[in-house]
């Protein structure tokens, strides 16, 4: 009986595991997807990060500059955590070949701009955090492309006014939280607040602010406590204005409304948002239509859909010939393939009379069954006979058997840290 690397086990692994030659940084910890190089002391990012990491986090370090193209190689990357570090500024490109990252923490920085170029391309961007920095002045195309945004927290800054306008039902159809309390926020464009989308109005939160107190911010405020929006009601203390500007004379205007008496509200008209849903099953290579069929009966409506594999579709944008979008809103590929699977949104938008719908298809696209074995089964079988002639060359029989027998099976499931929802609403 030998003591040394039995061949056929070494090619085992080669065949069934996933080898890398890449190594985690010596200040880091890697586990599974995730690599943590939290308080690590770092003033620059550490060279060689792998590419494999899902979640990377370096929060709690010195990092003052990223370079363009910082995060190249690391597709992958879907949670970034850079919270409580000395950054002051993005540099265009900063983000370029990471467009999957869905969550961004860049909290508690020195921010004191955040200009429009900082996220392009973050398309799949679901969460933002830019909470505690100094920032002073956002762009009006700060959040322009990120179709898939649900939050994004800017509290606790210098902030005087916000681009409201730059928010609409076709061009943020998911947000649903907006965080711009204890900012200095003084006299808004509140015609562009009552234009916002009815779902980013409910998850609105300007509470902690130096609002100046009129009739046109008052009516907005009654309409939302009416309707029993969380934003309001769970901060109605904190919800203050200054009477004529001075900072000496302020009021919580939801809960000493006597200043307002003599302000007229508009009746309140509720939008409905109706979601449909729906399950799709198609073959690869075939032809599949997605229809946008709403609660909405008006023939003048706007269509946008959002994919899983070509992100946001508009008619302007479509720029592939095996795709099209039908007048009617319907979603046409002419040949699916399997990494189009997934959860397709439509949102249609009246916009007349200030409606929007959302349908939700759910797609699956299946390999037809010969090229599942010719693919995966006759992948196995080559590997195992490779296995096979190593043994028949190298190892005798009993000797394998005896290793068989002697080699115990161990099996390590990693852990993987998502960071999704570290700060709930």
């Amino acid at each position: 009986m030998t003591c040394g690397l039995n061949p056929s086990l070494l090619l085992a692994l080669l065949c069934f595991l996933h080898s890398t030659e890449e190594t985690c940084p010596s200040v880091c910890l890697c586990i599974s997807d995730a690599v943590s190089c939290s308080s690590s002391g770092l003033t620059k990012l550490p060279h060689s990060l792998p590419s494999f990491s899902i979640s990377l986090d370096l929060s709690h370090n010195h990092v003052s500059w990223l370079s363009p193209g910082c995060f190249n190689g690391m597709s992958r990357l879907e949670n970034l955590l850079m919270a409580h570090n000395q950054l002051k500024a993005l540099n265009p490109g900063t983000f370029q070949n990471v467009s999957g990252l869905r969550h961004l923490d860049l909290s508690s920085n020195k921010f004191r701009a955040v200009e429009q170029h900082y996220f392009q391309g973050l398309w799949r961007l679901e969460e933002l955090l830019l909470f505690n920095n100094k920032i002073a002045r956002v762009e009006a195309g700060t959040l322009s492309g990120l179709s898939s945004l649900k939050k994004v927290y800017f509290s606790l800054n210098q902030i005087t006014d916000f681009p409201f306008f730059s928010i609409q039902d076709h061009t943020h159809p998911f947000l649903s939280m907006l965080d711009l309390s204890s900012n200095r926020l003084t006299h808004l464009q509140w015609e562009d607040v009552k234009a916002l989308p009815r779902l980013v109005q409910r998850g609105l939160y300007l509470y902690n602010n130096s609002l100046i107190c009129d009739c046109s911010m008052y009516s907005v405020f009654w309409h939302w406590d009416l309707r029993g929006y969380d934003s309001v009601r769970d901060f109605k203390e904190e919800h203050i204005c200054f009477i004529n500007g001075d900072l000496r004379s302020s009021i919580q205007f939801l809960q000493q409304n006597r200043f307002f008496l003599n302000c007229t509200v508009e009746k309140p008209v509720l939008q409905p948002v109706t979601v449909l849903l729906s399950n799709v099953l198609v073959s690869e290579g075939e032809r599949m239509r997605l229809d946008c069929q709403t609660s909405l009966t008006s023939t003048d409506l706007s269509f946008t859909w959002l994919s899983p594999s070509k992100g946001h579709i508009t008619k302007a944008n479509i720029d592939d010939n095996l795709i099209n979008l039908l007048p009617n809103g319907t979603l046409e590929i002419r040949a699916t393939k399997v990494n189009d699977s997934g959860l397709y949104v439509c949102t249609a938008v009246d916009i007349k009379q200030a409606l929007n719908a959302t349908r939700e298809v759910n797609v699956t696209v299946l390999l037809p069954t010969a090229e599942l074995f010719n693919t995966g089964y006759t992948t196995l079988l080559g590997c195992m006979q490779n296995m096979l002639q190593m043994t028949e060359l190298h190892t005798p029989t009993t000797e394998m058997k005896d290793a068989k027998e002697k080699t115990p099976m161990r099996r390590t499931e990693g852990t993987k840290y998502m960071g999704e929802r570290v700060f709930p609403a």
